[in-house]
């Protein structure tokens, strides 16, 4: 590897700082996306609901409370405080509630992308500076020396090209995998307001709450 690293000259190095950072970020999203954040969604709202449903406007707030480290629990438990507001004070709430839980979710995914396009654009910067140093030395170099010359150049080259697609598609990769993930939160957080919304506005009509 530190062979490599060599032929393919400066650029190998700094293509892989930008592969080491991409891959820190990526386990540290990771890390909150499906570890902890993990959660049964649908479990842990009908535990909400079972109280709510009954009227236990109490219940249903202590069962926020037990999953009030998550996001869900966050916005559950604004609209809660709602309820004895207009149905669209209530659908405001949760809905200004998932607007701040969401960038939390987000950060920093989006430079995944980034450090695809700079490892791309660094392995494209490496080959055309070893064209240029391939050609500047033939033109210097003996007969005898100037296919190795050449090869060297055209090596360096083609190394950090590869490099730099190497890393540019891991990041891609880890960045789709990441977004549906938050796509998946985001879907789950306003179904979730929503059918609490509905509920909330039934017991309103009934006199419950």
């Amino acid at each position: 590897m530190f062979t490599v690293l060599e032929n393919g000259g400066v650029f190998m190095y700094v293509i892989l700082g930008v592969s080491l950072i991409a891959l820190a970020l990526f386990c540290e999203r990771s890390s909150l996306l499906y570890l902890r954040l993990k959660l049964n969604m649908d479990k842990a709202f009908k535990r909400v609901m079972m109280p709510l449903e009954r009227a236990n406007y109490r219940g249903a707030l202590e069962e926020c409370a037990r999953i009030e480290t998550h996001p869900l629990g966050r916005i559950l438990k604004a609209g809660l405080m709602k309820s004895d507001r207009k149905d669209k004070d209530i659908e405001r709430a949760m809905e200004e509630k998932i607007l701040s839980e969401v960038p939390k979710i987000k950060a920093r995914i989006n430079f995944l992308t980034l450090f695809a396009n700079i490892s791309t654009l660094l392995g494209l910067l490496g080959t055309i500076m070893g064209l240029i140093t391939a050609f500047q030395s033939v033109s210097s170099a003996n007969e005898a020396m100037k296919q190795e010359v050449l090869a060297q150049g055209i090596s360096m080259a083609m190394l950090t090209t590869a490099a730099g697609l190497v890393v540019a598609i891991p990041c891609l990769v880890g960045f789709y995998i990441l977004t549906n993930r938050t796509d998946f939160f985001m879907d789950q957080f306003e179904e979730k307001a929503l059918a609490m919304a509905n509920t909330l506005s039934a017991l309103k009509r009934d006199g419950r709450i």
